[in-house]
């Protein structure tokens, strides 16, 4: 699942080797903290994401839940503080926006 919010980008995943708990990634130093600021964040230069925590399942989501109870704008795009994010979430809009085109027409 990925997890767009204005202030990070997160992968979450099931821990292959413990069903109980989830792989939460990040691409980007501090977005796995943003969403969960106790969790021991592991740089993993080797891998496809360069960050990962570890964490249980219904931790994530009580915070994923109260993430969503915190949204106080009508649009996401203009919530975005950092002009870098912006710029990057622009970039995945538009591609979204040209596979809407492609696959409605299907």
């Amino acid at each position: 699942m990925w997890i767009v919010k204005n202030d990070s980008f997160l992968s979450i995943v099931e821990d292959r080797s413990n069903n109980g708990m989830l792989m939460v990634r990040g691409r980007l130093k501090g977005d796995i903290e943003a969403v969960f600021p106790g969790a021991k964040v592991e740089r993993t230069p080797r891998a496809d994401y360069l960050y990962r925590a570890f964490l249980p399942r219904a931790e994530v989501k009580k915070a994923i839940a109260e993430s969503i109870d915190s949204i106080d704008y009508d649009n996401f795009k203009g919530s975005v503080q950092n002009q870098s994010r912006y710029d990057i979430y622009m970039k995945l809009w538009e591609v979204m926006h040209k596979a809407q085109k492609l696959l409605s027409k299907v």
